[in-house]
C-alpha cells in the first residue's frame, strides 16, 4: 500500500495561461476583435494550465508529495511558469524540463463577459517532449507516475504513439503505478487524424489507471458514434447521450487493451469506472495492492454522481477529479471510496473560478465526504445500475 511519503510524478502537457481582463460587450466577439481597433483591457492574469499544473497542483494541495515533469523553454514564459509553480512550493519547479532554445507553451484566453471564450494556443516545447526527457532518477523514487494530454503533444502521437509508449514503459519498468489521461484533439489537426485505436493498443499494456473523458474516448474508439452523437447534440454536449451499454463497451475494450482500471469522466454527470477481473493483472501493479485490497477493486463496476455544490467555474474540473482518484488509490482506499474522492475533488474545484484554489487538504476532503455531503441524483439513463449508497451505483 502506498503512502503520502512515496512521491507522485505528474508529467505531460503544461502551458502559461495569459488572461487579459476584457470589459463587457453587447455585441458578438467579431465586433470586439476588429482589425485596426484598439480594445481597452484591464490587468492581465497569468496562471499555469495543462495536466501537469492542474492535476499536479491539486495533488499538492491535497497534501501529497508531488514532482512535476513538464517541458518548457528557457524563455520569459518558461520562467513565468517556474515562478508560478514555486509560489505554491519551491520544489515543484525543480524537476521541470527546461529545453534550451525552445519556446514555452502558452494560451491567450479571450474571455469577454457574456461571450464564449476563444483560445489562442501555442503548443511550444510540449511538442518535442520525448521518452528521453523523462528523468529516471525522479521516476524511480515515485509510487505513481501520471501522464496527461498526449494529444496536445506532437511526438506523443506520431509513428503510432511510439514515444508515448516508451514514456509509459519507462515509468512502468521503474516500479511505479502508471496513470494516463487524455485530451480531445481538434478533428482538423494532425492529432485528430491520428489512429488513436492503434496508439492506445500499444500504450495501455503499460498503463494501470486510464482516465479519459467520455468525449475523448468516443472520438478515439468510436468515431462513427461520435459523429452521430455530435449531430444529435448539435451545439450541446455529448455526455447526456451516454448509455450503460456504451460505457461498458468502451471500458471493456480498453481493459482488453491492457489497462487494469478505466474511469471515464462524465463532467457534471459524474464518473463511471470498471476494473479487470484478472487477478494476475492487479498483482503486476508494482506490489501496491495487498490481497485484502485487491478484493475491493477486482472485477468492479461503479458509477458515482457529483456532489451538490454552487458552481463558480469549471476550469480544471476533470484534472482535479483525476487528482482525487489518484489520491484515493495512493492512500489505499477501496474503489467505492476512491470514486467518492474523485468526484469530491472535482466538486471542490468548481466552487472556485480557477483550476486549483478550491482544493482542500486530503483530510478536509475526506471529512466533508464522510459528513453526509449531499449528492446529485443520477442524471444519465444508466438502466441496470442499482444504488450502493447515496450517489454511488453498481451492478
Amino acid at each position: 500500500m502506498a503512502s503520502h511519503n512515496e512521491g507522485i510524478v505528474v508529467a505531460g502537457h503544461i502551458c502559461l495561461d495569459i488572461i487579459p481582463e476584457l470589459k463587457a460587450t453587447s455585441g458578438a466577439l467579431h465586433e470586439l476583435l476588429v482589425p485596426g481597433k484598439l480594445v481597452d483591457t484591464g490587468p492581465v492574469m497569468l496562471s499555469t494550465g495543462g495536466a501537469v499544473s492542474n492535476t499536479g497542483l491539486a495533488l499538492h494541495r491535497l497534501g501529497f508529495s508531488v514532482r512535476l515533469m513538464g517541458k518548457i523553454g528557457d524563455d520569459l514564459f518558461g520562467r513565468a511558469i517556474q515562478d508560478i509553480l514555486r509560489s505554491y512550493s519551491p520544489e515543484l519547479a525543480e524537476t521541470m524540463i527546461v529545453a534550451e532554445g525552445e519556446s514555452s507553451s502558452y494560451t491567450i484566453v479571450i474571455n469577454p463577459l457574456n461571450v464564449d471564450r476563444v483560445f489562442l494556443h501555442c503548443t511550444g516545447a510540449n511538442d518535442t517532449f520525448k521518452a528521453a526527457d523523462v528523468v529516471e532518477d525522479t521516476v524511480k523514487h515515485a509510487g505513481m507516475f501520471h501522464f496527461g494530454y498526449p494529444p496536445l503533444m506532437r511526438e506523443m502521437y506520431l509513428e503510432g504513439g511510439k514515444e508515448l509508449t516508451d514514456v509509459l514503459r519507462k515509468a512502468k519498468s521503474s516500479g511505479a503505478t502508471v496513470s494516463l489521461d487524455m485530451a480531445k484533439p481538434d478533428p482538423a489537426s494532425d492529432a485528430g487524424a491520428a489512429d488513436w485505436g492503434t496508439i492506445l493498443s500499444r500504450a495501455l499494456p503499460h498503463v494501470d489507471l486510464f482516465l479519459p473523458s467520455f468525449d475523448e474516448i468516443v472520438y478515439m474508439l468510436r468515431r462513427d458514434v461520435y459523429d452521430h452523437l455530435s449531430a444529435e447534440a448539435g451545439e450541446g454536449e455529448l455526455i447526456p447521450f451516454a448509455t450503460l451499454e456504451l460505457l461498458a463497451s468502451l471500458t471493456d475494450e480498453l481493459i482488453s487493451m491492457g489497462a487494469a482500471v478505466v474511469a471515464i469522466k462524465l463532467g457534471e454527470h459524474g464518473l463511471y469506472a470498471k476494473t479487470t477481473a484478472d487477478a494476475s493483472r492487479f498483482r503486476e501493479i508494482a506490489g501496491r495492492m495487498p490481497e485484502s485490497w485487491q478484493s475491493e477493486w477486482l472485477g468492479q463496476e461503479y458509477y458515482a454522481t457529483c456532489f451538490n455544490v454552487e458552481v463558480a467555474g469549471t476550469t480544471g474540473a476533470g484534472d482535479c477529479t483525476i487528482a482525487g482518484f489518484l489520491a484515493g488509490w495512493h492512500s489505499g482506499l477501496s474503489m467505492a471510496d476512491t470514486m467518492r474522492s474523485a468526484v469530491g475533488a472535482g466538486a471542490c474545484n468548481v466552487e472556485k473560478l480557477d483550476a486549483v484554489t478550491g482544493i482542500p487538504t486530503w483530510q478536509q476532503l475526506r471529512n466533508r465526504i464522510d459528513s453526509g455531503w449531499a449528492s446529485r441524483k443520477m442524471t444519465l439513463a444508466l438502466e441496470g445500475l442499482e444504488p450502493v449508497s447515496h450517489g454511488l451505483y453498481s451492478n
